[in-house]
């Protein structure tokens, strides 16, 4: 399977925003390389902890330019960002439990990967196009 890198047509056009995804996509690979590569338990609760605590980071960041800037759909993005970090707290769940067993390794592989690319790629270009073309 080809290495998970940051897709440009991911791209919202707000600078802080793409580095923190491009930040994202990294930790994600990272975790992804370490479960395929069938790394020690520790070494993949260490990775999923990392990428947990960015996300917490970036959704702030990110909520706190759609409170300055006024955005008109928050709620409906800290939704979407509230079910994430409910996925990653049950894939945490279910790793230290059960360890880097298949089944985490696929949902990681495909439920996160997946959440995280629909998300970008849909509700945060969105908030990139209407910060800006918003009046000001």
């Amino acid at each position: 399977m080809a290495p998970l890198e940051f897709d440009p047509v991911l791209l919202t056009g707000h600078d802080v925003i793409d580095d923190q995804h491009r930040e994202l996509v990294a930790r994600l690979a990272r975790l992804l390389d370490a479960t395929r590569e069938h790394r020690s338990k520790e070494e993949v609760v260490r990775l999923l902890e990392y990428l947990g605590q960015y996300v917490v980071q970036h959704f702030a960041a990110e909520e706190g330019l759609m409170i300055q800037a006024s955005y008109d759909r928050i709620e409906s993005h800290r939704l979407e960002h509230r079910s994430f970090v409910r996925e990653l707290e049950v894939l945490r769940l279910e790793l230290q439990t059960e360890g880097p067993t298949n089944r985490f390794v696929i949902r990681v592989g495909n439920r996160v990967t997946t959440w995280l690319r629909e998300h970008i790629y849909r509700t945060d270009r969105m908030f990139g196009e209407w910060l800006k073309n918003r009046p000001r």
